[in-house]
């Protein structure tokens, strides 16, 4: 069977033959046939691989040269030998299972260019790129005819920075179902394993070089230098001030772009606002480029933007996409709904979005002369936006509590945000509508939306102006920033900042607010207090702010609870 495990010593491979034939001749399969061997022949069979394949996949071997050929070619030719005289084939492939080596022969064999599924079919190759662990394919396994009489055994290599596939080494021979594992495992674990010795050696010198480039090229502190490979980067202070995530991600496409080329002295463009230029010089090393050397240069073009445009929601943090989910399913149902959230968090904009928000009349709980008007939508089924119901005095929490004791399916959306311990009327209310509620995590809690929330807060640029973007550091304080604001602040800070700015590109640290640009002041946490922090807000949230219920709920003092709420603010 194919596997990555031992094959049992007693298989015989005639049953399967047997059934390989019947799934050619459409069939059906007999009990036992190994699910994976049969999605490996209907792959094929989709792929449109024709089981009567004579000839090779793209004809003879071609000779391919790449970096992983130079560094396995010497160990594969030390390891030949072992082979034997027409017994067995070692052979090399890339990450796209196009064979780079060979050597060896197996009477019966034809050489082949490609091993990909799309190509030939179910092989060992394939399966061990898929599955990252040695594979072994027997006889009937395969889908082509003419390798019904051999055994495979394959291993993959994998880089030593990140693991991902680089190629694969196999060992072919004639058909050995009947010995597990395969007489060839040993020879191509020991060849993969060296070769990925060999790659381990050479990263961590490729990796000085880049450093050595780095040190020779950042000899000032003002010099804005990034070296990049496409996996690694070197920022001077001053490249980190100026690059945003957009020019860093442009340099590091063209990093990877340039590496095994002859990369001439080039200006890199840079998407449109990154606001500086880059002069790139490659680095080689052993004779191949390996990345490059990026000198920046800022860009002085004084503008004024255009007045921000109207804030919208953005984000796709866990904490986000699971609150929105949650109320567009409970929008989508008869009944009413309670967004609740600290103040800023966007209440009142995500209500707007909701099915039937935008459409609803939107009600003030502070401005007691319209809430009359409540129950008469309602009564017509039009739905009613209710903001603040903390702010509901205590006759109209009666009369609500009353509406909805009559009206419990009422389309009513209404926003609460968490403060004083509410009275027993309003926490009636609360109760009512628990079952149907939404928390909105803070900005804090969801610091990695940051970048999609200024793009959706930024103005829109003049004509000819580019967008209004930010350097990593910017970007950094910003995440670190507890917002107590929330989204609130967030679009002020965007707002005064394109309004009165007369600079072009990425906003830099030192424009930032004092309190955004400095840091927060309170103490970083340790993991397990950020846990307990945030078990601790998501049940105040779940009882309203009632810190009494709160600290039942999570068994342990009220003392305790206001202790440790201090020392988290603090």
């Amino acid at each position: 069977m194919t596997s990555t495990q031992h094959t049992p010593a007693d298989l015989t491979l005639t049953p399967l033959r047997q059934a390989r034939e019947r799934f050619l001749t459409g069939r059906p399969l007999p009990d036992g046939v190994p699910d994976e061997v049969v999605a490996a022949w209907r792959r094929a069979r989709f792929f449109g691989v024709p089981h009567d394949l004579r000839q090779p996949a793209a004809g003879p071997v071609p000779p391919v040269e790449s970096a992983l050929l130079g560094v396995a070619r010497p160990v594969l030719e030390r390891l030949a030998p072992a082979l034997g005289t027409g017994r067995a084939v070692l052979l090399l492939t890339d990450h796209r299972l196009r064979v780079l080596w060979t050597g060896g022969s197996v009477p019966g064999l034809e050489p082949c260019s490609d091993l990909s599924e799309q190509e030939v079919g179910h092989n060992s190759a394939a399966l061990a790129a898929r599955t990252r662990r040695r594979a072994e394919v027997h006889g009937p396994e395969h889908f082509l005819d003419r390798w019904q009489d051999l055994s495979a055994v394959s291993v993959p290599v994998l880089a030593p920075d990140g693991g991902h596939l680089v190629g694969t080494v196999s060992v072919v021979t004639g058909l050995c179902g009947g010995c597990p594992p395969h007489p060839g495992a040993a020879l191509a674990e020991a060849a993969a394993n060296a070769v990925e010795a060999v790659l381990l050696t050479r990263s961590r010198t490729a990796e000085r070089a880049l450093l050595d480039a780095y040190r020779r090229a950042a000899q000032g502190p003002d010099l804005a230098v990034a070296v990049l490979d496409g996996r690694n980067r070197l920022l001077s202070p001053a490249a980190e001030r100026l690059l945003s995530p957009q020019a860093l991600a442009a340099l590091e496409r063209w990093a990877v772009s340039a590496r095994g080329h002859d990369t001439p002295v080039d200006v890199v463009r840079l998407p449109e606002g990154a606001g500086c230029t880059a002069r790139v010089t490659p680095v080689r090393h052993e004779g191949a480029v390996i990345g490059l050397v990026a000198l920046l240069h800022p860009l002085a073009d004084p503008g004024r933007p255009a007045p921000r445009r109207s804030t919208a929601l953005a984000g796709s943090s866990v904490a986000w996409r699971h609150a929105v989910a949650r109320a567009l399913t409970l929008a989508g149902s008869a009944g009413p709904l309670l967004l609740t959230g600290e103040r800023g968090t966007g209440k009142t904009v995500l209500a707007r979005q909701l099915p039937g928000g935008s459409a609803a009349r939107v009600v003030d709980a502070a401005e007691d002369e319209e809430l009359g008007c409540i129950q008469v939508e309602l009564e017509r089924d039009r739905p009613v936006l209710l903001r603040h119901a903390e702010r509901l005095t205590q006759p109209g929490v009666a009369a609500l509590n009353s509406l909805l004791g009559t009206h419990p399916h009422a389309p009513l959306l209404v926003t609460y945000t968490p403060g004083a311990p509410p009275g027993p009327c309003l926490q009636r209310l609360l109760d009512t509508l628990a079952a149907r509620s939404v928390s909105l995590p803070a900005l804090r809690e969801r610091p990695e939306d940051i970048g999609e929330l200024l793009s959706a807060l930024a103005p829109r640029p003049l004509p000819g102006r580019a967008p209004l973007a930010w350097t990593l550091d910017a970007l950094r304080a910003l995440e670190q920033h507890p917002w107590p604001g929330n989204i609130t602040e967030l679009a002020h800070v965007v707002g005064t900042l394109a309004e009165h700015r007369r600079v072009s590109g990425p906003v830099r640290r030192a424009e930032l607010p004092d309190p955004v640009r400095e840091g927060p002041a309170e103490r970083h946490l340790s993991a397990i207090e950020h846990a307990e922090r945030t078990a601790i807000l998501d049940a105040l949230r779940r009882h309203g702010g009632n810190k009494a219920r709160t600290a039942a709920a999570l068994g342990i003092g009220r003392a305790t609870l206001y202790r440790k709420l201090r020392g988290y603010q603090g």
